[in-house]
């Protein structure tokens, strides 16, 4: 508890206490009302300054003025135990609802906790703390044990052991060392790092992280939206309802059938009315239900930016899947080189040097495979065919490497390749000089997730990829994936969701999970996209409305079933509420229901309402 709730906690005991004294001590008039108004100014004062406020700014219907007006007229009809017990329950119910928000804000502030405090730079053989936002890119900075990585880089110098699970909510450390890419918000957990920076502080991925966890409240739901509608229109209405209550029945039992008007008692049943009428279970456990949503999927390394995405992420039925770098690990590696008319050596030469200004992973591979230092100086004209490959000038010679599409489009004949993999033809000076192939792999969970996926009623699974048929395919079949099309544009791609959003119902969304930055205009078309955070690129996290921060396509089940979860507690509160509001309503209409029963109603449905929201935190007690 925050000092905060311990201090409502010490309030609450004081007043319980003084209510119980009382009652037991026989005494009548003026000294029962001035001994009962200890308590309920000790408990209520800071609702009575929250209603007068309200009435100043002429924004008085809420649940505090609610309860203003039903406990002074408790008090004032002479029910004073009753009066004070109703602002003593409310309390108990506002501090449990304090304590479940604090609790679900838990995962969000270790989440915070990643921010770096400072970046260590080695000066005259010192190390100097700085501020993350001073460093620029290409310094290097070195990262001591125990501390946290503060900016993207690379490792220079030193091996180490990772903790990760602030970012990415796997337990298992990973293993980093010199040459290897690292992410800020990591902790080094053994060995002194020297990282030469690749980005700024406000761009690196500790600082894009707490950008997304930051604005994720901004983004309602329709549910919430919904409620705070509802409250809106539905205070006043109750309020000028328990108005009617008080004065109208009192009136026609006077004129119309010439009786006792009963003031006391209709008013009685007004005040009891208003009480029951709060609508704090629905105001707070809505919204509470999502933020708790939201904490435990970041908890588990799911960084959902809204609720409104929560929501659209459990109407989920179709899911799209980009293949490079999301179903596969990316690391390509080359197999083989065949048809060519050149040397090996000769041929990588050519295409190393010829992909050498892209940062795409086959591009690597070549680079890798070369095995030697890449002169750039060697290579002029560089131009880059999107979906088709690059055409240079290798030391004045024209050089193309790319797919069969490049091929066709410079009208030089190639030859197919029979082994599986992706196919990289090059042509030097006009002429097929053959092809390298090159193959990827399975992620480890991908199978998984496609099982996952179709075990959480995932009615179709498709996946979109620029790479030949033939590789698509065997991919596509080994994950056990319904529909596969391949060679595509990144235009293509948006196209074709664009047909599968046509062919659902309006009830069923679309989800797109890519990784690269030819995926972002296809997340952003999608209902719902989701990213791959650890690996993925900047454009495609931006784009997305969830990102993955470990790259596990298996998180993809695991984010559905939070989101159902939650949305399945959003409407127990709801219907729960609402129901048990209207049934309450109707007897402390007819004068069955008592304050007591009042109490319950507002009090006790918000806090078993508060109960079921926090269900939403315990992520790892969900099975598929």
């Amino acid at each position: 508890m925050n000092k905060k709730q311990k201090k409502m906690l010490i309030r609450i005991v004081i007043a319980a206490v003084l209510v119980v004294a009382f009652s037991l001590i026989p005494m009548k008039g003026y000294v029962k009302f001035v001994l009962f108004m200890i308590p309920y100014l000790v408990i209520g004062y800071d609702i009575l300054k929250k209603a007068g406020k309200g009435i100043l700014n002429r924004q008085m219907f809420d649940e505090n003025f609610l309860m203003a007006v039903a406990t002074i007229g408790a008090i004032l009809l002479g029910d004073y135990k009753e009066g004070v017990a109703v602002m003593l329950f409310y309390q108990i119910g506002e501090l449990f609802q304090s304590y479940a928000v604090g609790k679900s804000r838990r995962n969000i502030s270790e989440l915070m906790d990643i921010r770096p405090d400072y970046a260590n730079i080695e000066k005259d053989g010192k190390l100097e703390q700085v501020d993350p936002d001073e460093v620029e890119i290409g310094s290097v900075i070195v990262v001591q044990p125990g501390e946290k990585v503060p900016i993207d880089g690379v490792i220079i110098e030193g091996s180490t052991t990772l903790n990760t699970s602030a970012l990415t909510g796997e337990s298992l450390p990973r293993n980093a060392k010199t040459g290897d890419e690292i992410i800020s918000g990591c902790i080094n957990m053994t060995g002194v790092l020297r990282i030469r920076t690749t980005k700024e502080f406000g761009e690196s991925t500790v600082s894009r992280i707490l950008e997304l966890v930051e604005n994720s409240s901004s983004r309602k739901s329709r549910s919430e939206n919904f409620i705070s509608k509802f409250a809106r229109y539905y205070t006043p209405a109750v309020c000028y309802g328990a108005l009617a209550l008080a004065i109208l029945p009192p009136l026609v039992r006077m004129f119309a059938f010439a009786l006792a008007p009963e003031w006391g008692d209709w008013i009685y049943r007004a005040l009891t009315f208003l009480v029951i009428s709060c609508p704090c279970a629905l105001v707070i456990s809505i919204p509470l239900s999502f933020f708790a949503g939201i904490g435990g999927a970041s908890h588990e390394g799911v960084l959902v930016k809204g609720s409104n995405y929560l929501e659209t992420m459990a109407q989920t039925k179709y899911v799209v899947f980009d293949k490079t770098g999301t179903m596969t690990q990316g690391v390509f590696e080359v197999n083989g080189v065949h048809h060519n008319t050149m040397p090996e050596e000769q041929l990588l030469e050519y295409a190393a040097l010829a992909e050498c200004s892209s940062s795409h992973p086959i591009s690597k591979s070549l680079q890798k495979a070369y095995g030697k230092q890449i002169h750039r100086d060697r290579v002029t004209e560089i131009e880059e065919l999107s979906g088709k490959g690059v055409t240079a000038k290798v030391d004045g010679i024209p050089v193309a490497a790319g797919n069969a599409k490049l091929m066709k489009y410079l009208n030089v004949e190639y030859s197919e390749c029979e082994e599986t993999g992706t196919i990289v033809h090059v042509a030097v000076d006009g002429k097929y000089a053959g092809h390298i192939l090159i193959s990827d792999k399975l992620k480890p969970h991908a199978k998984e997730a496609v099982r996952d996926l179709k075990k959480a009623g995932i009615t179709k699974t498709v996946m979109l990829t620029g790479d030949m048929k033939r590789v698509a395919d065997k991919v596509a079949e080994e994950l056990g994936i319904g529909e596969v099309y391949s060679e595509l544009l990144p235009a293509d791609k948006v196209a074709k969701v664009e047909e599968l959003l046509e062919q659902k119902s309006e009830k069923e969304k679309l989800a797109f999970v890519g990784d690269g930055i030819n995926d972002a205009p296809v997340l952003s078309r999608a209902d719902i996209g989701i990213a791959m955070g650890a690996m993925g690129s900047d454009a495609a996290i931006e784009a997305a409305d969830i990102v993955l921060m470990d790259d596990d396509p298996l998180k993809i089940a695991t984010a559905i079933h939070i989101a159902r979860k939650c949305m399945h507690i959003v409407y127990e509160n709801i219907y729960f509420a609402i129901g048990i509001k209207l049934i309450c309503l109707l007897l402390g209409a007819l004068g069955i229901a008592n304050m007591w029963m009042a109490i319950f109603a507002d009090v006790g449905v918000m806090v078993i309402a508060v109960v079921n929201a926090i269900r939403a935190l315990f992520v790892k007690k969900y099975e598929m």
